[in-house]
């Protein structure tokens, strides 16, 4: 496990990220509004990885999937696998510790729209490839959407035409495996692309490797 370097939450490399956050503040000057760290044990041998934090969750809290709906779902995933002591993530001082688990997302600001480009996308992907490198020998990552499923293969290294992204695909790793999942935003579950037994169907995966 190698040692990650450390986060930077003043970090201003995309230009258009960077304005656009200026502007949210303006807007909204109670939101954290800024880069959004990883949340979780630090050893965590579970990291789920999302795609860039939401104008009202994680970026209004500072805390991975936490604020919104998008979010809602996941913790009680978390929870319900024992990887989180509580069902619902409040805000990022209400004391809340993950088990075993680590949340980050590909992109760490918000993009407009909710759609970083590209090169935002390869610019953020140094600080996911120093989690993934600090991940303990026998992980499991859950790559929350095709961008996150992407984000990952590119941060280890690997050819994106080897590992396709599809809803309970699992792909070896040299030190683990990746589970890809449907991403748990309001539009897919609201249209049943992905349902609570889907999801959790995935998570109970997960557990079942990690306990192996």
């Amino acid at each position: 496990m190698a040692a990650t370097r450390a986060f930077d939450p003043h970090c201003r490399r995309c230009p258009r990220l960077a304005s656009h956050l200026e502007e949210v503040r303006r807007c909204y000057p109670d939101y954290h509004a800024r880069p959004v760290p990883a949340f979780g044990a630090p050893a965590a041998r579970l990291l789920v990885v999302g795609l860039a934090p939401g104008l009202h969750g994680a970026n209004a809290s500072g805390r991975p999937f936490t604020g919104d709906q998008a979010g809602a779902l996941l913790f009680e995933t978390l929870h319900r696998f024992g990887f989180s002591p509580a069902a619902a993530s409040r805000h990022a001082g209400d004391g809340l510790q993950l088990s075993d688990c680590r949340i980050t997302n590909a992109v760490k600001c918000l993009p407009p729209q909710n759609k970083p480009v590209a090169a935002e996308i390869n610019t953020c992907n140094n600080w996911l490839s120093e989690e993934l490198n600090a991940l303990p020998d026998n992980f499991v990552i859950i790559a929350l959407g095709s961008i996150a499923h992407k984000a990952v293969v590119m941060g280890c290294g690997l050819k994106q035409s080897d590992y396709k992204f599809g809803h309970g695909a699992e792909h070896q790793l040299d030190r683990g495996v990746l589970i890809d999942s449907y991403h748990c935003s309001r539009y897919n579950t609201q249209t049943r692309r992905l349902t609570t037994p889907m999801f959790e169907a995935v998570f109970e995966r997960a557990k079942n490797l990690l306990d192996f």
